[in-house]
């Protein structure tokens, strides 16, 4: 599939979740009742989904006996879902759109599961987030044995990555992750937005550095007065982070090479680029 296509697909689907359409506003809603049955027949339309099927392979495929396959194939029909042509039953548009509606929702509730620990600290004010693409990603969360595990899956991403976009609400630094790195800010390309205080507070630390590394176009900083979460691009994989509200530290790092996903980042970091002040214009640029 091209990036144009992906990009269409990105721009359609966060237009429809940035405009969701109420129940109420499509006339009469269905009961729980009809809701709850078609679920119960997700696998008659998923199996049918990948092709037409006889009755005896469609018997075959679901593991059903033939008063089974009987009960699925006349609800089927009672509904307006599948038509039998040369004796195999095949999906109507209604029963493929049925479909696509019940894998959406199975794989936004299998998301919002996995993605509980971020979904929890991110999405109460930013609709934003598409949970869907991250949903396969990896999910790496602070445990009392392993406080600093989100952290320690960022360091080994940057590690294997010649660049960093992104922004944070806390330090999000190029580090060499050694205390005593004579450089800290050697390593991957890196642009980042920050709240002014943490730029304020990488000039306290690393005054000399990060002008060094501005200076040789290695480190490109701006602010922002506010920002959401925790957004990096690495070459391969983008990750979102959340942090604790009260110490700073990294809660939990979710991180994704799906195209969807890098799409999404890439489209908000430039939004936020957009909205951000260039490092040029801050005062710890003129002093000594």
């Amino acid at each position: 599939m091209t990036q144009s296509v992906l990009d269409e697909i990105l721009e359609t689907t966060l237009e429809v979740d940035s405009n969701p359409v109420s129940a109420y506003e499509l006339g009469s809603r269905l009961t729980s009742d009809e809701l709850l049955d078609v679920i119960r027949h997700r696998e008659v339309l998923e199996v049918l989904a990948t092709e037409p099927l006889d009755r005896i392979d469609l018997e075959a495929r679901l593991d059903v006996s033939r008063a089974t396959s009987h009960r699925f194939t006349r609800w089927l029909d009672d509904h307006d879902l599948a038509t039998r042509v040369d004796n195999r039953f095949t999906l109507t548009g209604k029963g493929q759109a049925y479909t696509d509606a019940v894998v959406r929702l199975e794989r936004d509730l299998r998301a919002a599961t996995v993605l509980a620990p971020l979904l929890e600290s991110i999405c109460k004010s930013h609709r934003e987030f598409v949970v869907a693409p991250f949903a396969d990603g990896t999910v790496t969360t602070a445990t009392p044995e392993d406080p600093y595990a989100p952290m320690t899956r960022f360091a080994q991403l940057l590690g294997e990555s010649d660049t960093l976009r992104g922004f944070n609400t806390t330090h999000m630094l190029p580090l060499e992750l050694g205390a005593g790195s004579e450089n800290p800010f050697k390593g991957p390309e890196t642009d980042l937005i920050y709240l002014p205080d943490v730029v304020d507070s990488l000039f306290e630390t690393h005054p000399e550095q990060v002008r060094d590394a501005i200076d040789a176009g290695h480190l490109t900083l701006r602010t922002r007065e506010a920002l959401p979460y925790g957004l990096a691009i690495f070459d391969d994989r983008v990750g979102v982070a959340s942090y604790d509200e009260d110490t700073g530290t990294m809660r939990v790092f979710v991180d994704s090479d799906s195209a969807i996903a890098r799409g999404w980042a890439e489209r908000i970091f430039e939004a936020y680029r957009d909205r951000s002040e260039p490092i040029d214009d801050h005062d710890h640029v003129e002093t000594d």
